[in-house]
């Protein structure tokens, strides 16, 4: 579980079809954490001088993770402790499908017109 807030800007130093690296400053992660990266779930799977992730090819291929180049500034948070605090909201599930932006509508405070693929979207909710 997931609160959406992020606590570090991490560095991508390593990424390949099947793996993740990431620099980050967060002290105290370890093998079996889940890590969210720029929104997306990894379980961290190993620690030589950045975090390990394994990927499977349609991570990297549906979601916000694709064609990031190495360098690249991503967003992290750790997954929240069943005895922790909700520190903002409420995030759950995972992510199926990157979507581009069709519009922003600023006046009427910050609408998104997204497009979503015509197999994702039965699931979705009018909003």
């Amino acid at each position: 579980m997931f609160t959406g807030i992020v606590e570090d800007i991490g560095r991508i130093k390593r990424l390949a079809a099947d793996r993740l690296e990431i620099i980050s400053c967060l002290d105290g992660v370890k093998p079996g954490d889940s890590i969210a990266v720029n929104g997306v779930c990894l379980t961290v799977t190993g620690l030589d001088g950045g975090w390990f992730f394994d990927l499977m090819p349609f991570t990297l291929r549906d979601t916000a993770l694709a064609g990031l180049p190495v360098g690249a500034a991503v967003n992290l948070e750790r997954a929240m402790p069943a005895d922790g605090r909700f520190g903002g909201h409420f995030v759950s599930g995972h992510v199926d499908e990157a979507s581009p932006v069709e519009k922003i509508d600023a006046a009427a405070g910050k609408i998104l017109w997204i497009r979503a693929g015509r197999e994702n979207k039965k699931f979705l909710a009018r909003k």
